[in-house]
């Protein structure tokens, strides 16, 4: 298939109704049009729960495969048939819990639902750890989000089959930090290049307290690895010290120049990336991120400057920005099925029923 004929092929596939609509076929060709399958294979039989699993290698791998299951009809190839796939989901999820089902469903996988945690066995004082013991005959992939950091490690006691982790209290969200660098490679192909010119290189914001924000804390782990993409990462916060025990270590061992402001409006017109999310855990509760660090059509973006969010917003992220070219965020969440696609052909050891693609 040439270059036209997987522009038209895209046609076919919904996405984002506002804001910058990405064209995966950039990426592809930034790359040759090739996937770096051996890396890829890799991932059989992984658990996939700490993006510190990932090298740079790995995420620009997956990229490459989600931008190519972006422009085929992979469907037919059904890469997942006689494959289960459970998404136990003990926290409340919209975005991240459909995507996974959506992508194994288009795989011709089948799915296992538990949309609610106090519809299962925890209700009456069941562990996890048992709960993974049950999942072994059930399944062939358990998808799990958890308020409780410490939940990984509990269900892994007992768990043999791979566990992809959709969020664990204020740990981490790895599937998460893959589909924004996934989502920024589309946008600006020449980050995935180990010689990015310096022009296209991305002076990155990040917008709430990755220490306590797993969405946040994954993606600046991912972050840190792209040294030659990213030039400089500016942390907003109202909180003196940010970042957390998770990365401190990462963050001084990294070459990429990072600051630490409590005033967003200064730094706005200097960032290409704005990175935004709202909702912090602290403790055993939820809290927005304070109102003075919110994004509106009158902020002082930089031209050409994209916005990004994991959703679900809330009073931090204007809907007037929704119909502008600041707008990446709704593109964000279109390519989350692409993505969860490719980690999951990878994991469950199904790439070569899709490698004939390119």
């Amino acid at each position: 298939m040439n270059t036209k004929q997987m522009r038209r092929a895209l046609t076919e596939f919904a996405t984002n109704s506002k804001g910058r609509k990405l064209d995966p076929v950039d990426l592809l060709r930034r790359t040759d049009m090739q996937v770096d399958w051996e890396t890829l294979s890799k991932l059989a039989g992984n658990s996939i729960v700490n993006p510190r699993q990932f090298d740079r290698e790995t995420v620009v791998a997956i990229a490459q495969l989600a931008a190519l299951l972006e422009t085929r009809n992979v469907e037919m190839k059904k890469p997942l048939d006689g494959k289960i796939a459970i998404t136990a989901f003990f926290e409340a999820s919209t975005r991240t819990r459909l995507s996974f089902e959506s992508a194994v469903l288009r795989l011709d996988g089948k799915v296992l639902s538990v949309p609610d945690g106090q519809v299962t066995g925890i209700a009456k004082g069941e562990s996890l750890a048992d709960i993974g013991e049950m999942f072994n005959t059930y399944g062939d992939v358990v998808i799990m989000r958890h308020p409780e950091t410490e939940s990984v490690d509990e269900i892994q006691k007992n768990l043999e089959r791979p566990l992809i982790n959709a969020g664990n209290g204020s740990g981490h969200h790895p599937t998460q930090a893959l589909l924004d660098w996934y989502t920024l490679l589309k946008w600006r192909p020449e980050l995935s290049d180990r010689s990015c010119p310096s022009e296209k290189k991305i002076h990155l914001g990040i917008v709430g307290t990755p220490g306590s924000m797993r969405a946040v804390k994954s993606f600046l782990r991912l972050s840190l690895m792209f040294v030659d993409a990213v030039s400089k990462i500016t942390l907003v916060s109202e909180m003196a010290d940010p970042v957390g025990l998770d990365l401190t270590e990462p963050i001084e061992e990294s070459p990429i120049p990072i600051e630490i402001t409590n005033d967003v409006q200064e730094v706005l017109p200097d960032l290409d990336v704005v990175y935004v999310n709202s909702i912090a855990f602290l403790g055993d509760s939820y809290r927005n991120l304070d109102s003075r660090y919110g994004l509106d059509a009158s902020s002082k973006l930089k031209p050409g400057a994209v916005i990004m969010h994991p959703l679900a917003r809330n009073e931090e992220l204007s809907e007037d920005l929704d119909d502008t070219v600041h707008n990446l965020y709704f593109a964000q969440a279109a390519g989350a099925v692409f993505v969860r696609q490719a980690v999951l052909a990878a994991v469950l050891n199904r790439l070569d029923r899709i490698s004939d693609l390119c």
